[in-house]
């Protein structure tokens, strides 16, 4: 092209402030790449929320799965003796699942027969409790409570829509409650099951030397949960052992099963296991017994929950799973917090699993000179007077001796 005056034109300026700095775009419009930029982010965030809400969706099945995970290696060791002694893996598997499932369905049958025996005695002995109850405040206070079949009327009328959504609960809780039994139990198996060729499976896909770190975990794991649940075992002993005789000495019928079921369920079911526990002799000594015993056996389970909790648990778990005492009683408290009743059944495991690895992958360095690390030496007792002037006279009398011995007046 050409100017005004015919010499040929020059070609736009493709630079700003003076030639140093080209301009890559028109400063009216975006650049290009905004709008798949933001088309980009707003696909990354729908995404990131879409994974977010299918991992809540699915924090109930890893829960399952950990619990199966925690079950089969409870159970290998049984595994592992059966195949030693000429068993073939998933039979052994099999035996050592059904045999537990077998054994832990007998005991529900047996106590929860003599538990729903107890509650139906206690249901029909209510208004006759009740008569007593409102004669006594009566007597004592001279106020008038209503009859039981007009209170019953008044609950039913009042809260009878709350019982029917109660018992819907019930129903889909159970459903949920058998659900979550067959997943564990079909996780379980064939985890047991595999056993090696799960481990083998997992350590195909690292170096040897990640396979021997895994292998070394996956061994203190193993470890950490037969300590669990030994420790778990001995509590139950501990406390069959002194609900039996306290039972006994109080004249309680069925102590012995009684004392059993107290101590299994209360070590074995987590958080409520207690209370659970302890509701079958409650009311067992309510039905048959009356009133003041029924209190007492309250009170004892009150009291030997406490002594469990202070001394017998803190003790026996830090033996088993090497923790302090305070810090397994408070990993308990803290789990239970967050994850609820199965967080505080398997907070001792977990955390002694992590403190095992801990213990043998970080380095320890050895403790400098200070006197805030060791307890303080203990000081000489103090001299009384008497004893001092005794100890002053004896020394006098020496002094005298060995002047003289040595002649001097």
């Amino acid at each position: 092209m050409a100017d005004d005056d015919g010499a040929p034109s020059s070609p736009p300026d493709d630079t700003a402030d003076g030639g140093s700095r080209p301009v890559l775009h028109d400063s009216a419009r975006p650049p290009r790449w905004v709008p798949r930029v933001l088309v980009m982010g707003a696909v990354a965030v729908f995404v990131a929320a879409w994974v977010w809400r299918a991992l809540g969706q699915l924090t109930t099945l890893f829960v399952y799965l950990l619990i199966a995970f925690f079950v089969a290696l409870a159970l290998e060791p049984v595994v592992t003796w059966l195949v030693r002694h000429g068993w073939r893996r998933g039979v052994a598997a099999a035996t050592a699942f059904f045999g537990s499932v077998i054994v832990a369905v007998a005991v529900l049958a047996l106590f929860g027969n003599l538990f729903i025996q107890q509650l139906i005695q206690l249901v029909g002995a209510l208004p006759e409790l009740y008569a007593s109850v409102s004669e006594s405040v009566q007597a004592a206070f001279d106020v008038d409570l209503p009859a039981s079949d007009d209170l019953l009327a008044q609950l039913l009328s009042t809260h009878g829509t709350d019982v029917a959504t109660g018992t819907l609960a019930v129903g889909t809780t159970v459903v949920g409650f058998v659900f979550a039994g067959l997943t564990i139990g079909l996780v379980t198996y064939y985890l047991m099951a595999a056993g090696p060729q799960f481990r083998a499976a997992v350590c195909r896909w690292l170096s040897p030397g990640r396979q021997t770190e895994v292998l070394r975990l996956w061994e203190i794991t193993q470890v950490k949960v037969s300590d669990f649940i030994s420790s778990r075992i001995v509590l139950a002993a501990l406390s069959a052992a002194f609900t039996a005789v306290f039972l006994v000495v109080l004249g309680t019928p069925y102590a012995l099963p009684l004392a059993l079921f107290t101590g299994v369920v209360s070590q074995f079911i987590p958080t409520i296991g207690t209370y659970i526990g302890g509701a079958l002799p409650v009311a067992v000594a309510l039905t048959s017994q009356g009133m003041p015993q029924a209190a007492a056996v309250l009170a004892f389970v009150i009291a030997y929950q406490q002594l469990e909790n202070l001394y017998f648990s803190p003790k026996i778990s830090a033996r088993a799973l090497e923790m302090n005492p305070a810090v397994s009683f408070v990993v308990v408290l803290a789990f239970g917090a967050v994850f609820g009743a199965l967080g505080a059944f398997l907070a001792l495991p977990i955390a002694a699993t992590i403190q095992a690895v801990a213990n043998t992958y970080l380095t320890r360095h050895e403790l400098v000179d200070s006197e805030l690390l060791r307890d303080p030496e203990r000081a000489p007792p103090r001299e009384s007077r008497r004893s001092r002037n005794l100890r002053a006279a004896r020394e006098a009398a020496r002094t005298v001796d060995a002047r003289r011995a040595d002649g001097v007046e």
